[in-house]
């Protein structure tokens, strides 16, 4: 049966993707499949930079099936204004983000969704360096750069995660943020500009799916550290004082 609602959805996942076309099918179903499983009311957004590979032609094809909105752009613009499109394209009030290579586990969503209304938090990040968290056939220099960007970013927030790719939020404290970076470090962005009041951390293993070296080349880590700056200043001059932050112990 198709996977579609009557209803309101409660939450939106959304998925940027670029030549995903032999992934998006499995987790879209295994999304969906989390959704029923936990009774949540759930849609997908899935914006597309223009993969080359068809990818958006697939997401379309998915659409008439499964409750997904389909974001086509012109080229590859970048994971963080993917994002925000994704969010400002969702129908509702809460959204969130997982990767397209199934690198996130989908099980866990209706798990962050359930921790984000019971403790009122205001984002929900999986991490991987609580206990309980992970990674799982990721190449060593990978991790050690992932936790250094995650050590440099504490002096901002008390977040262990802030890096993370796989996180929920309410959709209204998103919107009217002005992202800094269009890079892949839209988590620790919204982190400081939503201004959230509690956050929460909840461990998962991530998952690697790409081989190759890590992507924090001199280009990545200049601009990294240009973001820091920019969110300290950021910081300074609304007189930010640091969010409420809980860590949920592993099941």
């Amino acid at each position: 049966m198709p996977a579609r609602i009557a209803t309101a959805p409660a939450l939106a996942l959304v998925v940027p993707t670029y030549n995903e076309r032999d992934r998006l099918p499995e987790l879209v179903r295994a999304i969906f499949s989390a959704y029923q499983s936990a009774g949540v009311a759930g849609e997908l957004v899935i914006v597309d930079d223009n993969s080359p590979d068809g990818t958006g032609v697939v997401a379309d094809e998915l659409a008439r099936s499964f409750q997904i909105r389909v974001v086509h752009r012109a080229g590859k613009l970048g994971l963080g204004t993917a994002v925000v499109e994704g969010f400002s394209a969702a129908e509702a009030q809460v959204v969130g983000v997982i990767d397209a290579d199934l690198s996130h586990p989908p099980a866990l969503v209706p798990r962050m969704f359930s921790i984000l209304q019971a403790e009122k938090a205001d984002m929900v990040i999986g991490s991987r360096y609580i206990p309980g968290g992970g990674t799982s056939n990721w190449e060593t220099s990978r991790v050690l750069m992932s936790r250094f960007a995650c050590l440099l970013a504490r002096g901002l927030t008390p977040v262990r995660d802030a890096t993370s790719g796989f996180f929920l939020m309410h959709r209204e404290r998103a919107r009217g943020v002005a992202l800094s970076a269009g890079g892949f470090k839209i988590c620790l962005e919204l982190l400081i500009r939503s201004e959230p009041r509690l956050v929460v951390e909840v461990p998962y293993v991530f998952t690697g799916r790409t081989a190759g070296e890590s992507k924090m080349n001199h280009k990545e880590a200049t601009g990294y550290l240009k973001q820091l700056s920019d969110l300290h200043a950021f910081k300074r001059e609304r007189r930010l004082a640091r969010p409420a932050h809980k860590i949920i112990a592993p099941r």
